[in-house]
């Protein structure tokens, strides 16, 4: 981990298509729902309440934020296989994690998440080198290859999972 708080693993760096890229990035998505478990074990209710950062959402936020954030990914790569050059539809992750459902336990995000990864590794892990690379247009962002989206989504959950083991370490729990 490093000292800082809001990129603690860096910013994505996106990689050249290879068969042990893709192999690693799907081993990081498949550990990633018990990871994140059990980086939030043993937390209790004012420690899930924390802010990772100043102005940053709480653990609990940050477990059901990856849950939202993995289901429109997953939604994202099955666009992008049954369509052409979808456009998808953003969603604005802050509105979302001030939702009721944020203050559900954190294990609903965690389980939602274990069955999301099954089927969306199973999607990748079947995939040929040219349907990885069908694209979905994102209206920001522009076009994304789902190769792009698998690097993403497996730095993203190392992203936030670092968030949690950092604000444990610095808090000294």
């Amino acid at each position: 981990m490093t000292n800082n708080l809001q990129y603690p693993i860096g910013l994505y760096q996106p990689q050249p298509y290879s068969i042990a890229q893709k192999k690693d990035w799907l081993a990081q998505l498949s550990y990633a729902p018990q990871r994140l478990e059990t980086a939030l074990q043993n937390l209790d209710a004012s420690h899930l309440q924390t802010p990772y950062r100043q102005g940053g959402w709480t653990l609990q936020q940050l477990a059901h934020h990856i849950a939202d954030s993995h289901t429109n990914g997953y939604l994202r790569t099955k666009l992008a296989l049954t369509e052409n050059n979808p456009t998808i539809k953003p969603y604005n992750q802050d509105a979302w994690v001030t939702l009721t459902d944020t203050i559900l336990p954190y294990n609903l995000a965690t389980t939602m998440l274990h069955v999301l990864h099954i089927k969306w590794v199973n999607i990748f892990n079947n995939l040929s080198h040219q349907n990885i690379m069908r694209t979905y247009m994102h209206p920001v962002d522009g076009q994304v290859t789902l190769w792009y989206q698998l690097g993403l989504y497996a730095w993203h959950s190392n992203h936030h999972i670092a968030h949690i083991i950092n604000c444990k370490e610095n808090n000294g729990w």
